[in-house]
């Protein structure tokens, strides 16, 4: 802090936190809120209670900032994925530097407005079918699609300001707050329910244990690295010799990040979420009497069934090995070897260098899923079998994590370019 420039960020990232919870206590316009809660403590799910607490509660009580930074996110996502589907953004990625960038950062950020009024479209329906709207018709429509969109985009230009003004990334800092806004409820709730029964005063502290071994796993697997070693054979042009070093291509163990959770919990959520509300609807009570095998397929896709929970990690395992596949070019970094000399030692360059290196990198990916899947079930268990009311683990857990740690990154490299800064200026003074 007595670092001016320093003092300066952490000030403004503090100060645009401050204005995040505050826009998530502002209500949407013509909700009638106490309707609203009656109605998600009557029908209260898990899933519900995973996207509000990403919302940081602001889905809950419906506010301006309801759809959160989702559709950010997932016009992110999207658009990540396009670039190496479409050759013209492709070439915009990599062609073009700086400016080809900031066109993609563009189209992502028109895709946050379209996937933010779609949703906002479709949560002003939901609300007028069960009665939590004061004045339903199109007026109400068309003020919600406009509220909660500029909410959102709102939430995306804060975070850009967050990135570029203050410490770490803006928009996952934002969910990280939004992620640990529900956590000082989360414990209170979880210590009046320890002091009821002595059996919950040592689940608690097993819990607690659980916490701590799981954070360091998550932070041990995250910074964990296969190092392969390259070689560069010596080069003479003239006078100079060029090459000779040896070093390595570091091969992260979580290569995908928390991608795969994300969108193995988009696709899983969309049947899990009609088959909650086709169980629930009156019109199809008797079919379900007639058929209990109907009712047992429904089931397969209840968030805490083991059914559910097998889906989730083959998805996560598949979209590891399919994010990988799509964002590590092995071939590229295989021929850029070759072109400049550089070779493994005992691998042949080449095509055995590219059967070598996808080898290594399906078995370092597949570690990378498994961690992945442990981590992402670990909420579902610790809710079915510990009687955890909060969510811990899963994707939450990881961004938080690795949200931390880049930021403490960031604040690190920060402090030190100002004390490679005052010791030059010493030097200088020395002369």
């Amino acid at each position: 802090m007595k670092i001016p420039e320093v003092r300066n960020r952490i000030l403004f990232t503090l100060g645009m936190i401050i204005v995040f919870r505050l826009g998530t206590h502002i209500p949407t316009p013509g909700v009638n809120s106490q309707a609203l809660l009656d109605l998600l403590n009557q029908n209260d799910n898990q899933i519900f209670s995973f996207f509000n607490m990403f919302s940081g509660g602001a889905l809950r009580r419906f506010s301006v900032f309801a759809l959160g930074i989702a559709p950010y996110i997932n016009s992110s996502i999207i658009m990540q994925l396009l670039v190496y589907v479409i050759p013209r953004l492709e070439h915009l990625a990599k062609e073009e530097g700086e400016e080809g960038r900031k066109t993609i950062n563009q189209y992502t950020r028109y895709g946050t407005v379209l996937i933010g009024a779609l949703q906002a479209f479709g949560i002003s329906f939901m609300l007028e079918r069960y009665g939590c709207v004061l004045n339903p018709g199109w007026g109400f429509r068309l003020m919600a699609v406009i509220t909660l969109t500029a909410g959102t985009s709102f939430i995306m230009w804060l975070g850009e300001q967050m990135t570029s003004r203050g410490i770490g990334n803006g928009i996952s800092i934002l969910i990280t707050v939004g992620i640990l806004a529900g956590l000082p409820q989360a414990i209170l709730d979880q210590y009046n329910n320890m002091q009821k029964e002595a059996v919950d005063v040592l689940m608690t502290g097993v819990l607690l244990v659980f916490i701590y071994i799981t954070i360091m796993l998550i932070v041990f697997v995250q910074d964990g690295v296969r190092k392969i070693p390259v070689q560069y054979a010596k080069r003479v042009v003239g006078r100079r010799v060029y090459g000779g070093q040896n070093t390595y291509i570091p091969l992260r163990v979580n290569q995908a990040g928390v991608i795969p959770v994300i969108f193995a919990s988009s696709i899983l959520m969309f049947p899990a979420m009609i088959c909650e509300w086709l169980m629930k609807a009156s019109f199809m009570q008797n079919t379900l009497n007639e058929y209990p095998k109907l009712q047992y397929l429904f089931g397969i896709f209840n968030y805490n069934s083991i059914s559910y929970l097998i889906l989730y990690v083959i998805l996560i395992i598949f979209f590891t090995y399919f994010y990988t596949a799509i964002t590590f070019n092995i071939q590229d970094l295989a021929d850029n070897m070759k072109k400049y000399g550089g070779f493994i030692p005992g691998i042949r360059a080449g095509q055995k260098t590219v059967e070598f290196l996808e080898k290594t990198t399906s078995r370092i990916t597949l570690a990378g899923g498994i961690f992945l899947s442990i981590v992402a079930v670990i909420p579902n268990l610790l809710i079915k079998y510990m009687n955890v009311n909060f969510y811990f683990g899963g994707t939450a857990l990881l961004i938080v994590v690795g949200v931390a740690m880049d930021t403490m990154r960031q604040l690190e490299s920060h402090l030190v370019t100002r004390n490679y800064e005052g010791f030059m200026k010493k030097s200088k003074g020395l002369r």
